[in-house]
């Protein structure tokens, strides 16, 4: 008698022990399942970011791409080396630029840019002559540590918004940001507002990178045209 009670009790708990292995097996997949579905749906989410993000953005420049769609103005040494556009020679005492083959109106620019300390660079945007690149015929986005006038240097707009405190470019990578919108303009360098104002003079143009002294060097230049 006692014999089949111990084997009844044996019985019993293989039966709960069977069963609490089919809840882990049943729970264990539902964990499976929902981390999938989790999984899934942030990757979509992020995909879906990503696409909304690059929407619109056209690319003048990156590591696979060519100088074909440049015009060179002056007389730098600018080349493409080790997937960077870089200048650091000058013939001369004029600044060179590449020049954009198209014209733009509103628009909005970033760009990946390493100077030195003594660099003298920078981005024109909306440049009425392809051959005549200056303050006066563009709005020039200043990349100069050392101007003379520093009201004018990093992150200005030469002769329309000034910059206080300038920013110092030199010796790092840096993201300068550009919008152009109508009369109105906003710079930025490394996410904070460098110069901002409104100003009609100039509406629709040429963009030009520029080199004028040091090393410049653009990893990646996109524009988002309107």
């Amino acid at each position: 008698m006692l014999l089949r009670r111990v084997m009844q009790v044996r019985k019993i708990g293989q039966i709960i022990d069977s069963s609490a292995l089919v809840c882990m097996v049943s729970l264990n997949k539902s964990l499976t399942s929902l981390l999938l579905v989790c999984a899934t749906l942030c990757g979509c989410a992020q995909m879906s970011s990503y696409s909304q993000s690059d929407a619109g953005w056209t690319t003048l420049f990156d590591s696979g791409s060519n100088l074909n769609q440049w015009t060179l103005v002056g007389d730098a040494n600018w080349r493409i080396q080790e997937g960077m556009l870089q200048a650091d020679f000058l013939r001369g005492k004029v600044p060179s630029y590449l020049v954009t083959k198209s014209t733009y109106q509103n628009m909005e620019i970033r760009a990946e840019i390493w100077v030195d300390d003594q660099t003298n660079s920078g981005i024109f945007i909306r440049c009425q002559q392809a051959d005549k690149i200056s303050a006066d015929t563009c709005y020039e986005i200043n990349i100069w540590d050392t101007r003379p006038d520093p009201s004018y240097g990093t992150g200005a707009i030469v002769d329309v918004a000034k910059v206080s405190p300038m920013p110092r470019a030199g010796g790092r990578w840096n993201t300068l940001e550009i919008s152009a919108q109508g009369d109105q303009l906003v710079v930025k360098l490394n996410g904070q507002v460098t110069a901002q104002a409104r100003d009609a003079k100039h509406s629709k143009g040429y963009l030009a990178l520029q080199y004028g002294s040091g090393i410049v060097k653009f990893l990646k230049v996109r524009i988002r045209a309107s």
